[in-house]
């Protein structure tokens, strides 16, 4: 069965203009967007979107960053979509993201590492929770899905 998972470009992404490239390799991995914003993020928001990181010395310079400028949110679905898009962001440094992963390719340092995704189904329905309304995320059924599935996994 098909999974929703949260994906956030970070404003370090908008501002070199990587969104185009994540969301093609989303994409092309058969992943579907169903949702898809660009916000200006609201301290309490991005407050609560990191709650489990507060105390942490990495905390307030996370926020200060976040809300720094624009970042896009996005609802990507599809067969193990949260460990697809975890693996296709690769490791949370860069020094440790493999070449070919979004992170390996792009990012520049721990904090300024372009993406964030859901690493839970948990974390997923809290974090789409948080950054889409009801009725944000769509149902659809792409017309190539047939061929991106085998018999039976629907």
């Amino acid at each position: 069965m098909p999974e929703t998972t949260f994906v956030m470009l970070k404003p370090d992404a908008v501002q070199r203009r990587l969104v185009g490239e994540v969301l093609s390799r989303l994409e092309a991995k058969g992943l579907t967007l169903v949702g898809l914003k660009l916000m200006q993020l609201p301290q309490a928001l991005v407050e609560e979107h990191y709650r489990d990181h507060k105390g942490k010395h990495f905390y307030e310079p996370l926020l200060r960053f976040v809300t720094s400028g624009p970042v896009v949110v996005m609802a990507v679905r599809g067969f193990n979509a949260i460990q697809r898009v975890r693996d296709l962001m690769g490791a949370t440094s860069p020094a440790q993201a493999l070449p070919g992963t979004i992170r390996g390719d792009f990012a520049l340092s721990n904090q300024k590492n372009l993406i964030h995704g859901s690493d839970s189904p948990e974390s997923a329905q809290r974090e789409l929770g948080l950054f889409f309304a009801p009725g944000e995320i769509l149902e659809y059924t792409r017309c190539e899905a047939e061929w991106l599935t085998g018999e039976g996994e629907a």
